[in-house]
């Protein structure tokens, strides 16, 4: 059993349209590994160094949403959820990292790739992201970057359940345990409620579009765990 985010009718209906994705998301080997503790730490750690990457991009799309926001409230959401996305997660994957067990799969990709680089799935969802907060109408930002939010919060859970009690000694309990917190629950919640404030707002044309957006920002985080646990990249031998 997992908590339902929906803020209202229209976020309701929203998350029951994405629900094929969902599913599919869940059935990802990269995140039932996790759950069980067996991911080859290889994969694990080229996630997180694309999760970086697209941190910085992630964050500056919701700077340009605390500039849109007509509320303060709103406005300080989005900043703080901004300056936060890369100071309270780059302390985790610091955390993590820190892992003896991950260390040589930090070197291994080290050497394999000095520095790292966005992957085309990468590249293309901050680019997404970013159009959306840049160029398009405020409500249609939010709806881009709110999977992240809800995604990622609903997912916490699911594994957190398939792993059932978290052993200290599970390589990846905390990242689960991050996601499955009421620290980013709240913020979901908040987002989430932003987001069902604008789509009652919208011309039905404009709310086509942020549940289309939407949409597509939930295909995107399908497409972020499997690439990254294909380790994808640029070479094309």
């Amino acid at each position: 059993m997992t908590t339902n985010f929906a803020a209202g009718p229209h976020t309701q209906a929203l998350w029951q349209r994405v629900q094929p994705i969902v599913a599919r998301t869940e059935a990802l080997p990269f995140l039932n590994q996790m759950a069980n503790g067996s991911l080859d730490p290889v994969a694990f750690v080229n996630y997180i160094r694309q999760d970086s990457l697209y941190l910085i991009g992630y964050a500056r799309a919701m700077a340009l949403l605390a500039a849109k926001a007509t509320t303060r409230p709103e406005s300080r959401f989005w900043a703080e959820s901004s300056a936060s996305a890369i100071s309270v997660e780059e302390g985790m994957h610091g955390d993590l990292l820190a892992d003896t067990r991950l260390a040589a799969a930090c070197q291994q990709l080290e050497v394999a790739s000095k520095p790292a680089q966005a992957s085309p799935t990468t590249l293309g969802y901050v680019s997404f992201l970013l159009a959306a907060a840049a160029t398009e109408s405020y409500g249609i930002g939010v709806a881009g970057v709110l999977p992240c939010f809800w995604v990622y919060a609903h997912v916490g859970k699911v594994l957190v359940q398939q792993a059932g009690t978290l052993a200290a000694d599970h390589p990846y309990a905390t990242w689960m345990a991050a996601y499955d917190s009421d620290v980013f629950d709240q913020s979901t919640r908040q987002a989430v409620g932003i987001l069902e404030q604008a789509l009652g707002d919208a011309t039905d044309a404009e709310r086509s579009r942020m549940m289309d957006v939407f949409e597509q920002a939930c295909v995107y985080e399908w497409h972020f765990w499997a690439t990254a646990h294909a380790l994808q990249g640029w070479d094309l031998s």
